[in-house]
């Protein structure tokens, strides 16, 4: 199946839609959602999920606490195999090192309720009173 990418800056696409086929997420109304939810911006601006992006533009994009910031290099509108994914766009080297940070600090933490399960016991809801007088 062929792919037609377009790289040159006069083509336009719906951000939804492109982020997509850009696999960030899985179907368009999870990328919808995001858009409207605040989680994207395009070129520092806040925007609709209908706005166009153009090849070249900055898209920064918040994905399960995860930011990316990332150049738009080309436009599809379809959903391909990720390697044609990946040439949509480029992450920029602070944003790819920041998320690394992140992926990496997420492995070594430990959170603190992951030990409890369910509703607390007698024993447990005495101690909680013990500290909370």
């Amino acid at each position: 199946m062929h792919y037609a990418i377009a790289s040159d800056s006069t083509a336009r696409l719906r951000i939804d839609k492109w982020l997509w086929a850009a696999r960030f997420f899985k179907t368009r109304t999870l990328a919808t959602d995001a858009v409207n939810l605040g989680r994207v911006h395009l070129n520092g601006d806040t925007l609709k999920p209908s706005r166009e992006v153009r090849v070249g533009d900055l898209v920064r994009i918040e994905v399960e606490r995860l930011v990316w910031e990332i150049e738009v290099l080309g436009l599809c509108e379809v959903r391909g195999p990720a390697s044609v994914a990946q040439s949509l766009y480029r992450e920029t080297d602070d944003s790819r090192r920041i998320r690394e940070e992140e992926l990496a600090r997420r492995k070594l933490f430990r959170e603190p309720a992951a030990a409890l399960h369910g509703r607390p016991t007698k024993r447990d809801r005495r101690i909680i009173g013990k500290l909370r007088d």
